[in-house]
């Protein structure tokens, strides 16, 4: 029904990439609550490091933005929302643990930077390098531009 709309395929994609993204940015916010808590009860009131939690909160954001345009993805390949949940939690946890744990198994150190969790924690560390930055959305506007050739395809075939 929504392809019989005047509507682009990326503005689709878009504004469910959009809700999603809001969606676990506004679950998040509370959790800045407990930045400050802990910052204030701890030993030495402000003894935080401020710059592993900056980096680990941009780092959170970026996964939030991999892992949305993930889902997106999956939910356009399919029209079952349970096999596009599997799909896209299947595949996450590839992106995030999968190319560290092959990279052990075939002992290649390298293939590890492949996946987000070298990424990420690069970015917990405090480090927000903007080669780190430049992986997190490149593996965004990927999987944002798979739903679209995705949408495309299945549209054709009907």
């Amino acid at each position: 029904m929504i392809f019989t709309r005047p509507i682009s395929f990326r503005s689709i994609i878009a504004g469910k990439y959009l809700a999603g993204v809001t969606l676990i940015v506004i679950a998040l916010l509370p959790t800045l609550l407990y930045v400050f808590t802990i910052a204030q009860l701890g030993e030495t009131v402000n003894n935080l490091d401020i710059g592993s939690t900056i980096g680990s909160y941009a780092g959170v954001m970026l996964l939030v933005l991999c892992y949305v345009a993930i889902g997106v993805f999956c939910s356009s390949i399919t029209s079952n929302q349970i096999i596009a949940f599997l799909l896209s939690a299947v595949l996450c946890f590839i992106m995030y643990f999968g190319f560290e744990g092959f990279s052990t198994v075939i002992e290649n150190d390298g293939l590890a930077f492949l996946g987000l969790k070298y990424h990420y924690e690069s970015m917990a560390r405090g480090v927000i390098d903007t080669r780190d930055v430049i992986y997190f959305l490149s593996i965004a506007v990927l999987f944002f531009a798979l739903s679209e050739l995705s949408l495309k395809i299945i549209t054709q075939k009907q």
